[in-house]
């Protein structure tokens, strides 16, 4: 166990555990479900995983709105692949508005929950089709996912060689 949690980076600790712990807590008192484990290590694993999940909608929906709508400015990719060779702060301070993101990400799928919370009472919707939705809202989420973080690498590789 401590092998592992001393791999744990601080972008792991403040993207992921952080709010998956947090998502999980606030959840249990704002709404019906209650997500918190009883077995630490299993805890960990999952507050882990609800962590990656809130983090990808963030960067998948949270950090597009924000830019279409002139709220975010991003500097071209291949000037931040510049400038972060000269600059080592640059990388800290991507991660910590990554944790700004996540933060924001929580505190709105939060909102979601509650209100998919007064539709599963007010609609009866049952427990199997509260699971099969949630599944297939994570495997689409993870597959775009997928797709954005294999252009980000693309992306890094093609600014790298110029």
């Amino acid at each position: 166990m401590k092998d592992i949690l001393d791999k744990i980076s601080s972008y792991n600790l403040f993207n992921y555990l952080l709010p998956g712990i947090l998502f999980v807590y606030i959840s249990k008192y704002f709404t019906d479900f209650d997500f918190v484990q009883t077995d630490t290590l299993i805890g960990a694993f999952f507050y882990y995983f609800v962590g990656m999940i809130v983090s990808r909608f963030g960067s998948l929906f949270i950090e597009p709105i924000l830019k279409k709508i002139g709220f975010l400015k991003f500097a071209d990719y291949k000037n931040y692949v510049s400038a972060s060779k000269l600059d080592s702060k640059i990388e800290l301070f991507s991660e910590i508005n990554n944790t700004y993101r996540t933060l924001i990400s929580t505190m709105f799928l939060l909102g979601v929950l509650k209100f998919y919370n007064y539709l599963k009472v007010a609609c009866s919707i049952n427990n199997d089709i509260s699971i099969f939705i949630a599944i297939t809202l994570v495997f689409l989420m993870f597959l775009f996912s997928y797709r954005k973080q294999t252009n980000y690498i693309t992306k890094r590789i093609s600014a790298n060689n110029q």
